[in-house]
């Protein structure tokens, strides 16, 4: 497919799953007094009475859904249709979604948005959002969805390996043939970004590490750093594409996007055998919204077979399990290649491990980049 990237829209995970803390975001124009929600009880309503109502309401506002990620212009063309519902989107950070949602509170204008799992409890703490468990909600893995349905993962992404082919003869499948190559590893910058620091974490957890114990990632990389093979080069499609990038660590639907979007025979992406991390994006549905009900009827299309596979179609994994047409399935990275592959299940311990990265990252890696 031709799948675009804008600048302007491409939230990738890494800012889900730290970017910005919104914990201490100022509610700017807040108010103190709690508005009375549209909907208080959603488990009383059955999915035909959602439906009808969301139809009645005939609009529906999202917030970090833009057309062009993930393949959400397919999935609103559905929605819009199959509800005969009107649809716009304002595309912004998770951290941003939410801080609009607090700010703005009975005067909301967006119904529902798209945001990094681990803000998802965020966003419940605040009590800003709208629990509802969809007809699909016992096929949701644990880690991927709040107990009262608070907020509820769509998609996951998993950090892999992008090798440039053509600079590259034989692209690495594991983290022990990276060590044992004699190619530049592009990283990123880790002391910012959480796409990099997730790379970290996921190189940690094939050599025993975990969310409280990076020490092995830091050693890798400290590896790669003294044998000159580190690049802290931004994987991005223009790097790419100019030769600058020989094998990348990034999200693997960031990976197929790329390479479909450059050339998608000159790259190989690869799972490491040994084992990654695995990380999400949740929907979160206003408790505030003005159209409730069509917003819990897009969270239905989403966990549906048929919104799963949308997204899929933008290299989005679907959190279901759901069988995927073959031209969609031939084009996503093997299923087998999933097995080591392991969700962060402690994102409190993980965002205190992530904040003493940096000066780690300093003072035992970037030392001895040549």
């Amino acid at each position: 497919m031709n799948y675009r990237f804008k600048k302007n829209c491409y939230k990738s995970i890494q800012a889900a799953v730290l970017g910005v803390s919104v914990l201490g975001l100022a509610a700017c124009g807040a108010t103190k007094e709690e508005a009375t929600p549209v909907v208080k009880d959603t488990s009383s309503l059955t999915l035909k009475e959602i439906e009808t109502k969301a139809t009645e309401e005939g609009t529906i506002n999202s917030v970090g859904m833009p057309d062009s990620w993930a393949n959400w212009g397919e999935t609103w063309n559905e929605v819009m249709k199959k509800y005969t519902l009107e649809h716009t989107d304002t595309d912004l950070s998770s951290a941003e979604e939410i801080a609009k949602m607090e700010s703005e509170r009975e005067n909301a204008t967006a119904d529902i948005g798209d945001v990094g799992v681990a803000f998802g409890p965020i966003a419940e703490q605040k009590e800003l959002t709208l629990a509802y468990k969809t007809s699909y909600w016992d096929e949701v893995p644990d880690w991927a969805k709040d107990d009262n349905g608070d907020w509820v993962v769509g998609y996951q992404g998993t950090i892999a390996f992008l090798t440039n082919k053509e600079l590259v003869d034989n692209p690495p499948k594991s983290w022990d043939d990276i060590l044992k190559g004699d190619y530049k590893v592009t990283v990123g910058d880790v002391q910012r970004g959480a796409q990099n620091q997730m790379a970290v974490l996921a190189a940690a957890m094939a050599y025993g590490g975990d969310e409280t114990n990076i020490q092995p990632g830091i050693d890798f990389f400290a590896k790669l750093a003294k044998q000159g093979r580190l690049s802290l080069t931004d994987a991005k499609p223009a790097n790419i594409e100019k030769g600058e990038v020989e094998v990348a660590l990034v999200w693997d639907f960031n990976a197929l996007g790329y390479a479909e979007q450059i050339n998608r025979d000159q790259f190989d992406v690869s799972i490491p055998s040994e084992g990654s991390v695995v990380s999400g994006y949740a929907t979160i549905i206003n408790k505030y919204a003005k159209h409730p009900h069509a917003a819990m009827a897009t969270r239905e299309y989403i966990l549906s077979n048929e919104g799963q596979i949308n997204l899929a179609k933008g290299f989005a994994r679907p959190i279901r399990d759901v069988e995927l047409p073959k031209e969609v399935a031939e084009k996503m990275v093997p299923e087998e290649q999933y097995k080591n592959a392991k969700p962060v299940e402690d994102y409190k311990s993980w965002e205190e491990t992530a904040k003493t990265l940096p000066q780690i990252w300093q003072e035992e890696v970037l030392v001895h980049v040549k």
